[in-house]
């Protein structure tokens, strides 16, 4: 009865996600749209594991955080003897801070995090932390862990026992007390990077910065992560490709692009709106003048195409998304079985990133596609 009811819960989101009507789900991912719909048809035992734990009570155990979080200001962050990534960046994060970070690979965006966290100095400017801040980072290189030891020992320590609060996370994010038994190297690449995140919040932070935290995360452990996030009482900020996940946890993102960095209210969703009526990432036009705005244009000429050019098109957007896919698959395959060779997981993972981001901009182009068709489909 527990796991139907969560699974019926998580299909009520998801049937409310897919309704938002077709202009709104031109801003969600294919992918994701075949995940919920599948959850919603499946049985169960497979979308529904045991869950159903109280997370008001785990909650509970985060420390109290003061009014002063983490503050940059006049902050550039790069590398030494290199151009800046990001130059004159003021940001103050709150209590309840939902941030998201985005931009194209190689604009800063996970050395900004690294800045936030105090993992790495800035090159020029200060940053202050709040005296009660407990920074909880996890990235895409993940934590190191020891492949003989058991799933439980990472969490509580060798030799320990999983105290309360870290045993309602290991239950929470599917490890079972079969699967707490589990040797490390006996698990995939996708497990491990799930044990990673939550050794991570089983040290408590009460600022949680996430590095591309759905990189190989299922549809469950994703359902988790959000549903936790949503009702945690401490900040988090959050550097991802996915849209979905963006849309569901951020209050505002930070666009990071050439050198520069601005904070954009109402989520990803909100500043992709805003980004289409003014111009796109490359040509964020802050002056206030318009110049440079393309998007506007581009809507107007495709209202009057014909519906053999869009199912043209569409076409032609679906094999690039099949054959795209099958590039990710690969590359998840090949970052498993690089395993602890950091060498092979950071060259993978960066192509990984790259190809996902590829990836969600044909998914994007394909449901584009697929709302125009539907507007011509109504005017018929």
């Amino acid at each position: 009865a527990v796991a139907e009811n969560t699974r019926q819960n998580l299909a009520r989101r998801e049937l409310a996600w897919l309704r938002t009507g077709a202009k709104a789900r031109t801003r969600k991912s294919k992918a994701r749209i075949e995940r919920a719909t599948a959850l919603i048809n499946t049985r169960a035992q497979a979308a529904a594991r045991d869950g159903g734990l109280d997370l008001d009570s785990v909650h509970k155990g985060t420390p109290r955080l003061g009014d002063q979080v983490v503050e940059l200001h006049d902050v550039t962050i790069g590398y030494d003897h290199e151009a800046p990534l990001v130059t004159g960046l003021d940001l103050l994060l709150g209590r309840r801070e939902r941030l998201g970070i985005v931009g194209a690979n190689g604009s800063g965006k996970s050395t900004l995090l690294d800045v936030i966290a105090g993992r790495r100095e800035p090159l020029a400017g200060q940053r202050v932390q709040g005296p009660t801040v407990q920074v909880g980072l996890h990235d895409q290189r993940g934590r190191d862990l020891d492949p003989q030891l058991r799933v439980r020992q990472a969490v509580a320590g060798e030799g320990a026992e999983p105290d309360w609060w870290d045993a309602q996370l290991l239950e929470r994010f599917w490890f079972d007390s079969d699967a707490q038994k589990s040797p490390i190297e006996l698990l995939s690449g996708g497990e491990r990077r799930r044990l990673q995140l939550v050794v991570t919040l089983s040290a408590k932070p009460n600022v949680l910065l996430l590095d591309e935290p759905t990189n190989d995360l299922d549809l469950d452990t994703l359902r988790a992560l959000e549903e936790f996030l949503d009702t945690w009482r401490g900040a988090v900020v959050v550097v991802s490709h996915d849209r979905a996940f963006l849309d569901r946890t951020v209050d505002d993102v930070l666009v990071v692009d050439e050198g520069r960095a601005q904070r954009w209210p109402g989520g990803y969703a909100g500043w992709l709106a805003d980004r289409d009526g003014s111009s796109n990432l490359r040509t964020l036009d802050t002056s206030g003048t318009g110049k440079g705005s393309s998007a506007p244009r581009a809507r107007a000429e495709v209202t009057h195409r014909s519906r053999s050019t869009v199912r043209h098109e569409l076409k032609t957007a679906e094999k690039a998304i099949a054959k795209l896919e099958t590039v990710v698959a690969t590359l998840r395959a090949e970052l498993e079985v690089a395993g602890t060779d950091h060498e092979a997981t950071a060259r993978v993972g960066t192509e990984l990133a790259a190809q996902e981001l590829a990836l969600a901009a044909a998914e994007e182009a394909w449901l584009e596609l697929s709302a125009e068709l539907e507007e011509i489909d109504g005017v018929d």
